[in-house]
């Protein structure tokens, strides 16, 4: 079972290599708005990255993250 996944997920794994590969070696010019977008895109996956780590980091620093401490 193990092993037809994984030829299954390798399957799957060339076919989006050789779609990404041809889609790479097209001489086909990004028009202004697929620059605006992708930057756009970018920018907010950047800003939710960052915010993510900074609550990460809070959590970690005031306790957050330590178990509960349970009185008996």
């Amino acid at each position: 079972m193990r092993i037809a996944i994984s030829i299954g997920l390798l399957a799957f794994l060339a076919a989006v290599g050789a779609y990404a590969y041809e889609g790479l070696t097209v001489d086909a010019p990004v028009p202004t708005y697929g620059i605006v977008v992708f930057t756009i895109g970018i920018a907010l996956l950047a800003a939710v990255c960052i915010g993510l780590m900074g609550l990460l980091f809070y959590s970690s620093r005031r306790g957050y993250d330590e178990p509960p401490h349970i009185k008996q």
